[in-house]
């Protein structure tokens, strides 16, 4: 007769396995992506594809103007949207009353982190670049691409402030401290770890994403680097897109593909890893 203990215990077993056999497939997947960009991208990698300009519609040279593009784009995008979610995330966790009107804010932003990205391209088409007159332009890719991470930095800002203990705010307070000195000193710098979570994930997503741009800032081939904000940029995901789709040899330039795709992936891993160190020097300065 077999025990009850044993009974609850099979369909437990065949969940953990199935769970473990499934991470490891994803993995498996991811892991192949990656190398096989790696292995066929590496070969193109060199000093002259890094620093000279794009020839013959991008089949030749370099891809220089789309790195430096994509850095001004993220850039932008991280000086709108990490203040603004930040800031956000402290007013709806610290100072905004729990009512309706918190409860349906709080819906819509969570809805928003769903919206697909091109939604926000046409945002930012209609509203930036023909409304308010800014163009294709650099100022109307990184507020498109700002309200598109938003959500999830405000998210994630949110439970990290929520995961701070109430007795840091309490005792402070306690001791005369105002609100804001409390949240300044007591709050903020054990809550900052989590939110920079939030803030790789947009980095990430906003160094990887075309169609916003597409809309509002990228241009196939730019001559000069922009002089100003009001200037399109070339960038490296709609760079890879028009060669990969648009391109009249597009097999016969696969080599240029592999190496723009490696050289994507190694930007937003290396912003994030700026990010992830910084969130790992937060934490260890400050724990409770």
């Amino acid at each position: 007769m077999v025990s009850t203990k044993t009974n609850k215990k099979n369909p437990e077993t065949v969940i953990y396995w199935a769970m473990r056999i499934i991470t490891y497939i994803i993995v498996f997947i991811i892991a192949y992506i990656i190398l096989d960009i790696v292995i066929k991208g590496l070969g193109v990698i060199s000093w002259e594809f890094l620093t000279a300009d794009p020839r013959k519609s991008g089949g030749e040279g370099g891809i220089f103007p789309a790195i430096i593009g994509t850095l001004y784009l993220v850039t932008g995008t991280i000086i709108i949207a990490l203040p603004l979610g930040m800031l956000s995330a402290v007013y709806l966790t610290e100072y905004a009353k729990q009512s309706r009107l918190t409860k349906a804010i709080r819906l819509a932003i969570i809805t928003l982190a769903g919206v697909p990205s091109i939604v926000f391209g046409l945002f930012g088409l209609g509203l930036f670049v023909i409304y308010f007159g800014f163009g294709a332009s650099i100022i109307s890719g990184s507020i498109t691409l700002a309200c598109m991470i938003l959500p999830t930095i405000i998210v994630a800002s949110e439970e990290a402030l929520k995961a701070v203990p109430g007795f840091m705010r309490e005792g402070s307070m306690a001791l005369g401290a105002t609100k804001w000195q409390t949240i300044y000193k007591n709050v903020l710098p054990y809550a900052i770890p989590g939110m920079l979570t939030g803030a790789i994930l947009g980095i990430g997503r906003a160094a990887g994403e075309t169609a916003p741009i597409l809309l509002t800032a990228a241009a196939f081939f730019l001559p000069e680097l922009p002089t100003s904000i009001f200037d399109p940029v070339m960038a490296l995901p709609y760079h890879l897109y028009i060669l990969a789709t648009q391109h009249p040899d597009a097999q016969k330039i696969l080599p240029m593909q592999y190496g723009t795709a490696l050289v994507l992936l190694i930007l937003v891993v290396g912003l994030n890893l700026i990010a992830i160190v910084l969130r790992m020097r937060f934490r260890k300065k400050y724990r409770w």
